[in-house]
């Protein structure tokens, strides 16, 4: 009886780890690919900025692509659904938001 309990027990020990552990790589995973997005995104609308073709704080997705500073529709790399062309990156000074519109 006492050693059921005790595999019992390691058992579950062993499962919580792994659980846990898997959920944590896959988070870090995603949260890494969304960075490498919105990091494209917003090298996009910098080099528009230093460009001096966008004045406005606020630039949207179909301006960069219209005038070519990302070649390819982006998407949501998790959902693989196509970012809205109304999303925007907001300039305030000098730091770059992506702001995603549904």
């Amino acid at each position: 009886m006492n050693k059921k309990i005790i595999s019992v027990s390691i058992i579950i020990v062993v499962l919580l780890i792994t659980i846990f552990t898997t959920y944590k790589v896959i988070k870090n995973h995603h949260n890494n690919l969304y960075k490498v997005v919105n990091d494209k995104i917003i090298e996009s609308a910098k080099r528009c900025y230093y460009d001096e073709v966008c004045v406005e704080d606020k630039v949207t997705l179909e301006f960069l692509y219209q005038k070519e500073y990302l070649k390819d529709k982006l998407s949501d790399p998790v959902t693989k659904e196509y970012y809205n062309e109304l999303s925007y990156v907001q300039k305030n000074n000098d730091s770059y938001e992506f702001v995603v519109v549904s």
